[in-house]
């Protein structure tokens, strides 16, 4: 599809240098009543993403101009918007490197359409939902009181999104707070990973653990002074993590 967008419709930009799955893609986006952009490389990508500011991106690693993982990292340090990895099976580093540098989730090629349009729904029903909280916040505007969790050096304001640790602010994207806000709130409870997965991500059925595993790690990058010895995001070796109480 060209340039002329429905407003009411949601629009995924689907970026990759193979013409047969765009036109799958946008096939079956379309029959799910999405409007579609499409990119065959990454300079590309970031100039249409940037003027349209689509609802999500469709992103492949391998492009020609410029690579996916330099195009993801552009994108976001722009506009906060979900973008989903498209990887081949022996990327194993690219899927990290692509969750570290601001990607929401991946998506393994080949890919079974079915778990694709439910990563889909489900992290622009996520974005949706962060969209809202925002949106309500900002009119509601207290005056005083604010929504905080506190739990020993942590602590978590969640009217502005903000996250201390001995009160010095911590800089966490989106996705990292929320994994945050979810164990800090039950503190000393052991979540698993599916249950973080399907809490915080929105998967009900699809979704890989390794996700979330790399979204703490990420996070105890921020918030730990030594990663090799967390004191504050514990994880209980083969079950899941919790945040310590004390």
């Amino acid at each position: 599809m060209d340039n002329i967008i429905d407003k009411d419709k949601k629009t995924i930009l689907i970026v990759d240098d193979e013409q047969p799955i765009i036109d799958i893609l946008v096939y079956n986006l379309n029959k799910e009543g999405y409007d579609t952009l499409e990119a065959n490389d990454g300079i590309t990508a970031i100039d249409i993403a940037l003027e349209k500011k689509p609802d999500l991106v469709l992103l492949d690693i391998m492009l020609p101009k410029l690579d996916g993982l330099s195009v993801c990292k552009r994108i976001k340090h722009s506009i906060n918007i979900p973008i989903l990895m498209l990887t081949a099976k022996d990327e194993e580093i690219d899927k990290i490197l692509g969750l570290e540098l601001g990607a929401d989730d991946y998506v393994t090629k080949p890919f079974s359409v079915r778990e694709l349009m439910a990563r889909i729904k489900a992290n622009l029903r996520k974005a949706d939902i962060t969209a809202n909280m925002i949106a309500t916040q900002e009119q509601e505007k207290p005056e005083v009181v604010t929504n905080k969790i506190k739990v020993g050096a942590l602590t978590l304001d969640l009217d502005k999104f903000e996250v201390r640790v001995y009160d010095q602010v911590m800089d966490l994207t989106l996705r990292e707070f929320e994994v945050l806000k979810y164990l800090a709130s039950q503190p000393g409870q052991v979540i698993t990973r599916e249950t973080l997965l399907e809490k915080v991500w929105g998967y009900e059925y699809y979704g890989d653990i390794r996700t979330v595993d790399v979204t703490v790690r990420r996070i105890r990058e921020k918030i730990e002074a030594d990663t090799s010895n967390p004191q504050i995001l514990i994880t209980k070796r083969g079950v899941g993590y919790y945040i310590a109480t004390e």
